[in-house]
């Protein structure tokens, strides 16, 4: 008897987070249309018809990805601009958390999304309602440190359709080059040059521990230097 009829068998259906996971990895990997009930049940090794004691069809797992995409990718951006900061550069660095913990913002999911969202018009509006979300957050945190509502919203746009675009070209850095540049961004989108102080925590956090000649370049300490 081969591995899959003892599951099936067994009566072994599974878990919803195991389908959705499945689901998750499926578009990940090659988009929506690989998210379909057969080959998601022979990926986990169980039988189809489990997959009904959790979802009712094909539409309600989509529709539990989608949320998981929320949830993640605008929920934990909002929350960080909304963060507690000392000044606008370091508020600006919590929102760059995003961009380098997959823990925060899962960049491949979100490229997998707005594909998604090529071919269904339903999913482009869940894109367009997360978009507005993103950047009314961003903008709000920038008024917030006394920009005017142009200036704002301006700064807004340009720091997350910048990272927007990074996700689309699928642009890929060394996390050296990636880090050096982080000052300059934070120049460009906000005016202000970030502190040592809030740089060298920015690093630490990311584990950054080679030396940053853009922090010496600001009369700071380098991370190895004692």
């Amino acid at each position: 008897m081969t591995t899959q009829s003892k599951s099936s068998d067994s009566g072994w259906r599974g878990s919803a987070e195991g389908w959705l996971e499945a689901a998750y990895e499926g578009l990940i990997e090659s988009g929506v249309e690989a998210v379909r009930i057969l080959p998601l049940a022979k990926k986990l090794n169980l039988s189809r018809t489990s997959f009904y004691w959790f979802f009712k069809d094909r539409e309600e797992l989509l529709a539990a990805l989608l949320e998981r995409w929320r949830a993640k990718n605008t929920g934990n951006l909002v929350r960080q601009a909304e963060g507690y900061a000392e000044s606008i550069a370091e508020a600006i660095l919590n929102v760059f958390d995003c961009w380098l913990s997959p823990a925060l913002f899962d960049s491949q999911f979100e490229f997998a999304v707005r594909s998604w969202a090529l071919q269904e018009s339903r999913v482009a509006d869940e894109v367009e309602v997360a978009d507005r979300a993103r950047l009314a957050a961003l903008t709000e945190m920038f008024e917030r440190f006394g920009y005017d509502g142009l200036s704002a919203d301006v700064r807004a746009r340009s720091t997350y359709l910048t990272q927007i675009g990074y996700i689309s070209m699928n642009t890929r850095e060394d996390a050296l080059t990636r880090m050096q540049r982080i000052p300059e961004y934070v120049r460009i989108f906000t005016g202000q040059l970030p502190q040592p102080r809030e740089l060298e925590r920015f690093y630490a956090r990311h584990g950054y521990a080679v030396q940053a000649p853009t922090l010496v370049a600001l009369g700071a300490k380098s991370p190895l230097q004692g």
